[in-house]
């Protein structure tokens, strides 16, 4: 039985930094070694693939959603635990989310933007309660803490917004959190 779920998003490319892969592979073992269930956006490609694969190779329970439109593009896996295809974009961020205690961000393009601001706003709202981990590996997210910071120094968010994100620099700490943060 699997006790929890953690959303994963990240880069359908692997990104110039192999530290990138590493830590996704290393995220993904973890989080099959805790006796969780990885939730992603379903794709064979760049670090989403990366991570399903660990997870898979570590013996871990998968589920991944995918619109129809992005099977091809994001060469959808088929062979994980559960495959799911929707309509739109949105219905996949939204079964993602439904379907986890937790969402960790690795490095990713505007798609990964997309998902870690939507799901920080549904927290903002109160939506959800749900942790959010941002994995910044060798400081990428560092751009995006500091405009997190920036927007509750003029006023435009309640200085909470900061504490519904944790930033963390590898897949132990990663992990490490999460135990925390579900426990």
């Amino acid at each position: 039985m699997i006790s929890k779920s953690i959303c994963v998003y990240c880069g359908s490319r692997p990104g110039r930094n192999a530290a990138y892969t590493h830590e996704a592979e290393a995220l993904g073992r973890a989080i099959a070694d805790e006796g969780w269930r990885l939730v992603y956006g379903a794709g064979d490609v760049g670090l989403m693939g990366t991570t399903a694969r660990a997870a898979q190779e570590a013996g871990g329970d998968t589920f991944g959603v995918i619109p129809t439109h992005l099977l091809d593009l994001e060469v959808g896996k088929t062979d994980l635990t559960r495959f799911i295809v929707t309509e739109t974009m949105h219905e996949r961020k939204k079964v993602m989310v439904m379907n986890a205690d937790a969402i960790v961000v690795l490095p990713g393009g505007a798609g990964s933007l997309d998902e870690f601001f939507e799901v920080l706003t549904w927290r903002q709202l109160g939506l959800h309660g749900k942790p959010i981990i941002l994995l910044s590996v060798e400081e990428y997210w560092a751009p995006l803490s500091a405009l997190l910071t920036h927007v509750v120094d003029q006023g435009f968010a309640d200085a909470s917004l900061l504490g519904f994100v944790e930033t963390t620099t590898s897949a132990s700490d990663t992990i490490n959190a999460l135990r925390r943060a579900l426990s």
